[in-house]
């Protein structure tokens, strides 16, 4: 298994193909590949991302079949399924690196500010447990000059959103925690740009040389 950097490293290069609009290696999804993780894989990064339709990680990051281990849910939050998944990934096949990826404009995060705006007894049970998870990430910038500048609100709040939940999940489990601690896991969290399709990676890493 390569290490948390060079992992770090293949998910920036791919990135940058991703962005430049390079025509993808069909070797990555290719029946010949298929056949190979039939029986086994070995992922080289955990990606807790968004379910947003625009942010498929293994298009952004132009990686193919048994390349990332994935978890999706709305908002990228942390709760106890999202650490299991972690911990099996991580435990189980070694996979070194953990990028925790929200992105601009997250509904999410729209759909929070809002209720914290204008509370409404109308939000299902379950959209109201992920408002109630992105909630305390994003709680504490209303009471700040950003609640007058709501682009920059968002963007300040999908970031903080971001960095709590990659603190979760550096803290949210031993196992994480030792893994961390030991040098064997490296968890990051970083922001993809719908305009753009760039990832930034701004916690958790030294941007690169």
């Amino acid at each position: 298994m390569i290490s948390a950097e060079e992992a770090l490293q293949r998910l920036r290069e791919g990135n940058r193909r991703f962005v430049q609009g390079l025509r993808p290696d069909e070797t990555l999804t290719s029946q010949a590949r298929r056949s190979a993780l039939a029986s086994g894989q070995a992922p080289f990064a955990i990606l807790l991302g968004c379910s947003d339709s625009r942010v498929p990680g293994e298009i952004v990051f132009d990686q193919g079949l048994g390349d990332l281990f994935v978890i999706r849910v709305a908002g990228n939050v942390v709760a106890s399924s999202q650490i299991g998944s972690v911990e099996f990934a991580a435990e189980r096949f070694g996979t070194p690196l953990v990028v925790v990826l929200g992105h601009s404009s997250c509904g999410a995060i729209l759909a929070t500010l809002e209720e914290l705006k204008r509370p409404s007894e109308a939000q299902s049970r379950g959209l109201r447990s992920i408002v109630d998870r992105v909630r305390p990430s994003v709680e504490a910038l209303l009471a700040t000059d950003l609640a007058n500048d709501t682009p920059e609100l968002v963007r300040q709040a999908v970031r903080a959103n971001v960095r709590v939940s990659a603190n979760h999940l550096r803290h949210g489990s031993d196992l994480v925690e030792q893994l961390v601690q030991k040098g064997k896991l490296l968890i990051v969290g970083a922001e993809y740009s719908l305009e753009t399709g760039v990832v930034d990676f701004f916690d958790g890493v030294l941007p690169p040389a």
